[in-house]
């Protein structure tokens, strides 16, 4: 059974940071592109990041570039996202995703889903 469990989320002021770490388990990691998405209220799913299995290779959803850093640790089975200069546009629900490929970051593409951690920007 995969289960992808995220957490760091919470209350971060405009222009503060947070970091979501997400543990993995039930799959073999070091060979699994993993990623995250976003989801705030009326709006759909959005890529944020992906990384290659090794961690060579990132790509990032333009709205996060220069802010956000994705990074995993193979060893922990754990894939973190770090979050800087956060905008109130960046609150929403964040998903670990694990994905079939290191492709586009669409959802199409990501086999399993965590459950979510809430990240809310006040300004």
């Amino acid at each position: 059974q995969v289960q992808l469990i995220e957490s760091g989320g919470g209350l971060a002021q405009a222009g503060g940071s947070l970091r979501l770490s997400c543990v993995a388990s039930g799959l073999t990691f070091s060979k699994t592109t993993m990623g995250w998405f976003r989801q705030a209220p009326g709006k759909q799913r959005e890529f944020v990041a992906h990384i290659s299995v090794n961690g060579i290779y990132t790509n990032y959803g333009d709205s996060v570039k220069g802010r956000f850093t994705i990074s995993r640790d193979n060893a922990k089975n754990t894939v973190y996202l770090q979050m800087t200069n956060l905008k109130s546009e960046d609150a929403a629900v964040y998903y670990c995703a694990a994905l079939r490929l290191y492709g586009p970051g669409r959802s199409e593409d990501v086999r399993y889903w965590g459950q979510g951690t809430q990240v809310t920007v006040s300004s």
